[in-house]
């Protein structure tokens, strides 16, 4: 999959949409070669994190 937007400023836009109608995003594409990216999502901050056995982990 690819994404629309390949500006590091602005947000991904997705162009894939999942089955069950969901926008769907490459997890490499949000981590961009980290171990792991803080999301602010409704005033809360969380930690998205890619861990070694290839598993994510999403903390608040």
């Amino acid at each position: 999959m690819t994404l629309a937007n390949k500006n590091p400023h602005e947000p991904a836009s997705p162009v894939h949409i999942a089955a069950n109608n969901t926008a769907a995003l490459e997890s490499l594409e949000l981590l961009k070669g980290q171990k792991s990216v803080t999301i602010h999502h409704n005033g809360s901050l969380y930690r998205l994190q890619a861990t070694k056995l290839g598993k994510l982990i999403l903390t608040k």
